[in-house]
């Protein structure tokens, strides 16, 4: 029974994404879309392709993560897929690289195929939840996800994702719950590390941020992900000079300083952005017991939108998250 209604929710997935009028569930501002970018390398997620291979048919890990090695990395990987179309592992790792080069639907589209030939396989499940995550179908990854894990045996990976995508619909209180369990399975994990950073920014905890991105920095295992969101903290602090010395350790210095004068102009400009400042100035000022106060998320930045939807200071976080998430 289960098995026939999850392949049949898997079915209407489809139908719905072959709708090309088909809204998305948040809009992100032109403002918020140019902060993302500057801050992305070439607009391609950093993932670890080493995990994906010895799959039957399926080639070697792409030679960099430059967008022309991706696309022939992934490319590879289709015709691999299109002559073993019921090989999980490979199914698995070509939506890995679509994911990658921000083909999202199409990954989606991937993992929702092998999903219904394998609707126990938690591996399977857990990337079929995460394609669906970037592909902005938030409800019904999170919805996959619960069948991804067990209360035996959870995942950390899954953890981190389902606590992006709490985050992303405003329930900072359980996003970071679902951080916590993920790091008491996984100590140290820089990208869950980060989420909570970004997590307690949302909660327009700024300390809190800064520190739990700071200890994600200080692993080796940190990226340049982990780095830009620890600068872009530090930046609606007001530390612009540290953030510049931070996005330095992956940008030129003129990269950065562009960078950095990009997020003070949107702090300039956005009543969201100075919004956190203002909250988190003002739980620098309260009492231990009022800084200790979870936020709903009737409190966040959306507050400030007259529309009731997420704000842009809210939506670049969430988008930050979620690449974080995607390892």
């Amino acid at each position: 029974m289960r098995e026939a209604l999850f392949q049949r929710r898997a079915l209407e997935t489809r139908v719905i994404r072959s709708n090309a009028d088909r809204k998305p569930i948040y809009h992100v501002s032109r403002a918020a879309l140019a902060c993302i970018a500057l801050l992305a390398l070439s607009g391609c997620k950093t993932m670890n392709m080493g995990d994906i291979t010895g799959s039957i048919g399926a080639p070697s890990k792409p030679a960099s993560s430059s967008p022309a090695d991706l696309k022939a990395y992934s490319e590879r990987l289709r015709q691999a897929y299109e002559a073993h179309p019921d090989n999980r592992k490979i199914a698995m790792a070509y939506a890995k690289a679509l994911r990658a080069r921000e083909l999202n639907d199409q990954a989606a589209a991937v993992m929702e195929n092998i999903a219904i030939k394998y609707p126990k396989d938690r591996e399977v499940l857990g990337a079929f939840g995460k394609a669906l995550a970037d592909d902005g179908q938030l409800q019904r990854a999170q919805d996959v996800l619960t069948h991804a894990d067990s209360p035996d045996d959870p995942n950390w990976s899954v953890m981190n994702t389902r606590g992006s995508i709490a985050d992303q619909l405003g329930d900072h209180q359980a996003a970071q719950k679902y951080y916590e369990t993920a790091l008491k399975l996984a100590p140290g994990e820089p990208s869950v590390l980060s989420n909570l950073g970004l997590s307690y920014a949302l909660s327009h905890d700024l300390p809190r941020a800064e520190s739990a991105l700071r200890e994600a920095v200080a692993s080796p295992r940190a990226d340049m992900r982990e780095r830009q969101n620890l600068a872009l903290v530090l930046a609606l602090q007001g530390k612009f000079a540290e953030a510049e010395k931070v996005s330095e350790h992956d940008l030129s210095p003129e990269q950065a300083r562009d960078n950095v004068a990009s997020i003070r102009q949107m702090i300039a400009q956005s009543g969201d952005w100075r919004g956190i400042q203002t909250s988190a100035a003002s739980r620098g000022r309260t009492t231990t017991v009022a800084r200790a106060r979870s936020f709903s998320a009737s409190d966040g930045p959306a507050e400030a939108a007259n529309d009731g939807d997420t704000s842009a200071a809210s939506r670049k976080m969430q988008q930050l998250s979620l690449d974080a998430s995607a390892r």
